[in-house]
């Protein structure tokens, strides 16, 4: 009986000593992953701030402060796994299994990634631009490590994955200083050519956001089946391409009856002939 309480005692013992080393080890593990994601926000916040102070290009700067904190928090959670004791070369050898079978899972996240960086490398678009892409328009919010965010005109906000974009078509409408303004305007058949076109020269010659180099183009575009459509091309600033665009319209709207123009509509003459 002796023997058995001596024993318990003694294993007893070694048990506590162990659940309380142990419980250190979880402590400490805690307080790192709390102390390192603290960390993490810190030095990101203060790696954007200097990136912003040096006027580095946005989408560079969201880019990489999200690396840096993906990449510092993960450093983190391999140093608290070491502190529970956890061997480094099978803590290794487990995350490489771990991060082959993740690999094969997420091979759409790692697509995604790629281009990411190709988007930086190649830059077919920045912060700010407004860009078709995947078929959705917006201006380009932020430029993420697998996303890039686009933000509409009515302020809706539109996530795309960076593989997409990255390997699609990319239009970017403020890329360029310069871009064309295209107008087709109708006429009624009988009207005046002449002065239509007179009068949309005079209205180009009068907006200053027009710009004469390339020059202006004003022809007859087609003869429709209502109306006689005149084709006008002008080249704008791209910040004046709106501005100018329903500035021209109203204009039209407004002064071509004054002119004895008429802006037609669809319409269909219909001929009954009296048998007789």
């Amino acid at each position: 009986m002796e023997k058995i309480e001596l024993w318990l005692g003694i294993e007893g013992g070694s048990i506590f000593k162990a659940v309380a080393g142990f419980g250190i080890k979880i402590g400490i593990a805690i307080a790192v992953l709390l102390i390192g994601f603290w960390l993490a926000n810190v030095i990101t916040n203060a790696i954007v701030r200097l990136l912003n102070k040096r006027q580095t290009e946005p989408s560079l700067t969201s880019f990489l402060s999200s690396l840096i904190k993906v990449s510092i928090k993960v450093l983190v959670v391999v140093t608290a796994v070491m502190q529970l004791g956890i061997e480094m070369t099978s803590f290794v050898a487990i995350l490489g299994a771990t991060g082959l079978a993740i690999g094969m899972a997420f091979s759409g996240t790692l697509s995604n990634f790629a281009g990411g960086v190709m988007i930086l490398f190649f830059k077919p678009f920045k912060v700010g631009d407004f860009v078709d892409v995947q078929g959705e328009q917006g201006f380009v919010d932020e430029v993420l490590i697998f996303n890039t965010i686009l933000k509409t005109t009515d302020n809706k906000i539109i996530i795309l994955a960076n593989g997409a974009v990255a390997n699609g078509t990319i239009i970017n409408y403020t890329k360029a200083d310069n871009r064309r303004v295209d107008w087709s305007f109708g006429i009624a058949y009988g009207d005046d050519l002449k002065v239509a076109k007179e009068l949309l020269q005079k209205f180009i010659e009068e907006d200053k956001r027009i710009l004469n180099d390339p020059e202006p183009f004003i022809g007859l575009g087609k003869l429709d089946t209502s109306s006689v459509n005149i084709t006008v091309r002008a080249w704008v600033k791209t910040d004046d391409y709106w501005d100018v665009f329903f500035a021209m319209n109203e204009r039209v709207y407004n002064e071509f009856g004054a002119a004895g123009l008429t802006i037609p509509f669809p319409q269909m003459d219909v001929h009954v002939k009296n048998p007789s």
